[in-house]
């Protein structure tokens, strides 16, 4: 019996019952019921891929599910990769799940639609013909738009982040689907084997259609620029452990459908391809981060970041595919396991953000920076949660991050001689986005955790803010636990991954590991990250030791903090979320394009005495802005045309019909 179609099978079979659970259980039991289901779904699709990735793959063909093509289903090396990951997400957001529903989601639709949203991201990567794939992916997408719309009655924005996740994500579709659709014309069939065969023999303009198309549909997914508008809408209304399952699983197979397309059914293609892949991600990564630090909604701010990290996935995505192409199978395959890596590392840390961003608006009811501060005192389990995912997404020793973003600046910088314009233009360009980018990573955690956890409470809610219940902290436990494992022991999971990539790419593998070490293979490079963390442990406990022995041969006396004679701190007088992200917003004026808006308004014995002054600062998208408020001025336009067009006649409408018959009555006349 094979175990990873045994554990693909449980996953699907466990995540049905879930939702037939959700609809049929009463209410007092639904929400135990669903999350354990939605965990125990995640926990077999987790086994499946892991078997996956030790090499016992697993096929299976059911011509009389579908019309016409059938269901065909594979889980190979990569597909595992995106299983484990999906599954481990579900876990935590499972768990979670179980005490966030009770506290206000406790609908039937979002508990049903959960477990099948999991289900249907495990199938994704387990399809194995374009049937099967457009099939799974659309039931994705549906299951993702009901949860982002779960809370509409309770706020006005969660139908408007809706509106703009479904034309999105549909409008990705109708590419992805054209795209896989001009492919199967040249194949057998629609299996992905025949789709490999036949994309060896593509003229070179239509493999570019079809990667191009691809590109455009999965890129929208991944939240990749200038795509990326429905993702810092969606993610913040949805339930936040619905928020992880889009932020750390969902994003990632935008991420796999580039992958697979590109590099596996397409068989590479030629540089420039994976230039434009490169540069959308380099791009991507440095303006979600600057959004990110800009962001005073701190679920807004998580959903940003995810369109930066998916930005460094795709770097190294578009690296590997130049490196491909110009024969360095060795750099293609360590720069395809730094993204493949990110992606594991990404997964982890944002769903403990998520989590822990869910925490903090069940615990005072606002997710708005500005209004928090003092949680530390009064959520102290989610303000530890939320400062291990901090610093691991800040791509700082230890952080989870730290690995996957060295692993890709070394594939970058060995690959400064390559040969070729593009690859020595393209190359140091890559390495400047990803060092800026990690730099303005840390100022917005920095930001994220100083001003919303560590600062004195600004507001009531934050003043009263009280602690999850177990079953969120357990959740939020989980997920911390593998950013840790992650952070210290990469060695565990980097040969596992290095081997996809190299199965991707066809070479070698491009990294060794043992217990503590990991040895690049190829190039020069190793890095120790347990022994790194346990330098700067000792080097921290050696200053903090130095520092207490001098300070007590003083004799200590007690005093007021200094506050320049203006009288005790008060949260007035601390940095802000808007205020700490002021300097940073002045160097990218001419990116970000802040609007400011002052308004005086003046006594009214006198209009040479204020009464109040009140300034307003916005830092709009500028991409949403410039390319996507026209298209949506234009589209107005044209249905308020259509309204003088449609006013209700049936004689109006049976001269539109005359008229059209007539006039292709008159083309084929002239035509022909």
């Amino acid at each position: 019996m094979n175990p990873t179609g045994v554990g693909l099978g449980v996953a699907v079979a466990v995540g049905v019952l879930a939702a037939v659970a959700a609809v049929v259980a009463p209410q007092r039991m639904r929400t135990a019921v669903v999350g354990v289901g939605t965990a125990a779904c995640g926990v077999a699709g987790m086994a499946a891929g892991i078997c996956a990735l030790s090499g016992t793959t697993f096929s299976l063909s059911l011509p009389s599910l579908l019309p016409l093509a059938g269901v065909m289903v594979t889980v190979d090396a990569l597909g595992g990769v995106f299983l484990a990951i999906t599954g481990a997400v579900a876990v935590a957001a499972g768990v979670y799940g179980i005490g966030y529903a009770r506290q206000g989601g406790n609908g039937r639709l979002v508990q049903a639609v959960a477990p099948l949203f999991v289900v249907a991201m495990l199938l994704v990567v387990s399809a194995a013909s374009v049937g099967t794939f457009l099939v799974c992916w659309e039931l994705m997408a549906l299951c993702s738009l009901l949860l982002v719309v779960t809370e509409h009655q309770r706020r006005p924005h969660v139908a408007e982040a809706g509106r703009w996740y479904a034309v999105m994500t549909h409008l990705g579709l109708v590419a992805i689907l054209i795209g896989l659709l001009v492919l199967t014309a040249n194949a057998s069939t629609d299996s992905f084997p025949a789709l490999r065969e036949a994309g060896q023999h593509l003229p070179p303009t239509v493999a570019a259609v079809v990667f191009v198309l691809t590109l455009a549909g999965f890129g929208s997914k991944a939240g990749i620029l200038p795509l990326h508008a429905w993702l810092p809408r969606a993610h913040p209304e949805a339930p936040s452990h619905v928020s992880a399952l889009m932020s750390a699983a969902m994003v990632n197979l935008g991420v796999y459908g580039i992958v697979r397309v590109g590099l596996d059914l397409l068989g590479g293609g030629p540089r420039w391809w994976w230039l434009l892949v490169l540069t959308l991600g380099a791009v991507s990564a440095i303006y979600g981060i600057l959004q990110a630090a800009m962001s005073t909604d701190l679920k807004r701010l998580l959903g940003y970041s995810t369109t930066e990290n998916m930005g460094l996935v795709l770097v190294g995505v578009g690296a590997a595919g130049m490196f491909a192409a110009g024969g360095d199978r060795v750099l293609a395959g360590l720069a395809l396991a730094a993204a493949l890596l990110h992606v594991v590392n990404h997964a982890a840390f944002k769903t403990l953000l998520f989590l822990a961003a869910g925490s903090v608006l069940h615990g005072t009811g606002s997710r708005d920076l500005d209004a928090l501060g003092g949680l530390r005192a009064r959520m102290p389990a989610t303000t530890a949660a939320f400062g291990l995912g901090a610093l691991a997404a800040s791509a700082l020793p230890p952080g989870t991050a730290f690995v996957s973003e060295w692993l890709l600046l070394q594939a970058l910088i060995h690959g400064l001689p390559a040969s070729g314009v593009a690859t020595a233009i393209a190359m140091p360009l890559s390495v400047a986005a990803v060092a800026l980018t990690a730099g303005l990573a840390v100022a917005t955690f920095v930001k994220a955790f100083g001003v919303g956890f560590l600062a004195r409470p600004r507001s009531d809610a934050a003043q009263n803010a009280t602690e999850s219940p177990a079953t969120m902290l357990a959740g939020m436990g989980i997920a911390g636990a593998a950013c840790v494992g992650l952070a210290l022991f990469p060695t565990l999971v980097l040969p596992v991954i290095g081997s996809v990539a190299s199965q991707v790419v066809g070479s070698a593998s491009p990294a060794l590991a043992d217990a503590v070490t990991v040895r690049l293979v190829g190039v020069a490079g190793s890095l120790s990250p347990l022994m790194l963390t346990i330098a700067l442990v000792v080097a921290i406990v050696l200053v903090i030791g130095v520092l207490r022995a001098v300070a007590s041969r003083r004799a200590r006396r007690a005093a007021r903090l200094w506050d320049c004679g203006a009288g005790p701190l008060s949260a007035r007088m601390e940095y802000t979320a808007t205020s700490f992200a002021e300097p940073l917003q002045r160097v990218f004026d001419n990116v970000l394009q802040p609007e400011t808006d002052v308004d005086v308004t003046h006594a009214r014995e006198s209009s040479y005495l204020v009464e109040a002054v009140e300034y307003r600062r916005r830092v709009p998208d500028r991409i949403e802005r410039r390319l996507y408020q026209p298209i949506l001025t234009l589209i107005g336009a044209w249905g308020r045309a259509g309204r003088r067009l449609a006013t209700g006649s049936v004689h109006r409408y049976l001269g539109y019909g005359f008229y059209t018959v007539c006039g292709l009555l008159i083309l084929l006349v002239v035509t022909r």
